[in-house]
């Protein structure tokens, strides 16, 4: 075996173009910001973690350029010289460093990871405990456009075999437009395509109560987070209400946050995105909580890049409890191929890719290409 001490880590940010503009409720982007993370070892074995966030610092307060601080000027000290297959005593002392930041800490642990199973020649889901399956299917994201725009660019994925399912979000109209807009997107794809919304925490009690039992008749299969995620019981009260599946993501970040939203039966659904809990080992602790409690988990996006796709699929792979499909389509949104070989879509599934770590490998031309000065 090599040398499994921490030698270097080292950051680079990158903007990666996409195919077309990404809206949420409140801002869009045409290109996303990624950081890499990049833990070498004195052996001579890289590991690559990605920092995303979706759209900027609005999800979750932090950005890119945030996490390159954090990384560089105070996780960064507290990893080298040591094991990178030290990952719990490495992740308690750089959280006795940096309280929350868990984009920041996601890149880290994802990169260790990578690190520490390329040094033993298995895939990352062998250290997460095996496989539970070999591929997810993925929801293909539509943006805030007119429902003509988004059953225009849904029928066309769905002719292509690329997509059986499609998630819309809202929040950017008034209330009683946006469902308009939604119940025509639902009557168009009825019988061929599922429909699922995400409010990104835009509407409160009232407005949510009010509205969403029309989107329910009108065909939609599942509601993600009408309102904000420090409004637990809130969501519990529109999960009871409605007869589909509210699915938690602002309200879920923690494993804690998994106990509480089980305990009150605030949602149907966790969203977990391995980049907003922190990391791998996190996301397949809440996974574990959902599962015993009956909840199933969705494998969530931040609008990874391949890198942040391929460990957020080993983690989907390897949790039981990801039950409930993924979003995983990040790369697919992307202008660019950032990878020498790409991640497998086929069949309306992303696949698990062969070879050790996180069975990718990255195209240092494009890294050059897109990485900033």
């Amino acid at each position: 075996m090599s040398d499994l001490r921490i030698d270097r880590v080292e950051t680079v940010l990158l903007d990666i173009p996409l195919r077309r503009p990404h809206r949420f409720a409140r801002v869009g982007m045409e290109a996303q910001p990624v950081l890499y993370v990049f833990v070498r070892t004195a052996g001579g074995v890289t590991g690559v973690g990605e920092g995303v966030v979706p759209g900027g610092p609005w999800w979750g307060g932090e950005s890119v350029e945030t996490m390159q601080l954090i990384v560089e000027r105070y996780v960064a000290p507290v990893l080298v010289g040591r094991r990178v297959d030290d990952i719990h005593a490495l992740l308690r002392d750089v959280t006795d460093v940096v309280g929350a930041n868990l984009f920041a800490k996601a890149a880290v642990e994802v990169a260790l990871h990578d690190a520490w199973a390329r040094c033993l020649d298995v895939p990352v889901h062998t250290l997460l405990g095996g496989l539970a399956r070999t591929s997810i299917p993925v929801t293909w994201a539509l943006g805030t456009e007119s429902a003509p725009v988004v059953i225009e660019e849904a029928l066309g994925k769905l002719d292509a075999g690329l997509h059986h399912s499609f998630k819309l979000k809202m929040g950017a109209q008034e209330p009683a437009a946006d469902v308009a807009r939604i119940c025509a997107v639902a009557e168009k794809l009825s019988g061929v395509a599922g429909v699922r919304v995400d409010i990104n925490a835009r509407w409160d009690r009232l407005t949510s109560l009010t509205h969403l039992p029309t989107l329910a008749e009108a065909g939609v299969e599942m509601i993600e987070q009408p309102v904000p995620g420090t409004e637990i019981e809130t969501l519990a009260e529109i999960n009871a209400a409605l007869p589909i599946p509210v699915m938690a993501d602002e309200t879920l970040r923690t494993p804690s946050d998994a106990l509480r939203i089980a305990r009150l039966r605030a949602a149907d659904v966790f969203a977990v995105k391995t980049t907003k809990c922190g990391g791998l080992r996190a996301s397949m602790e809440i996974a574990a909580i959902g599962a015993a409690a009956g909840i199933p988990t969705h494998g969530a996006t931040s609008i990874e890049s391949p890198v942040g796709t391929a460990a957020s699929l080993h983690f989907a792979c390897a949790a039981p409890g990801v039950t409930w499909g993924s979003e995983l389509f990040g790369p697919l949104l992307m202008a660019e191929e950032m990878l020498v070989e790409p991640l497998h879509y086929a069949d309306g599934e992303l696949h698990l890719p062969d070879g050790p770590g996180l069975g990718i490998e990255l195209d240092p031309d494009k890294i050059r290409a897109f990485r900033r000065d």
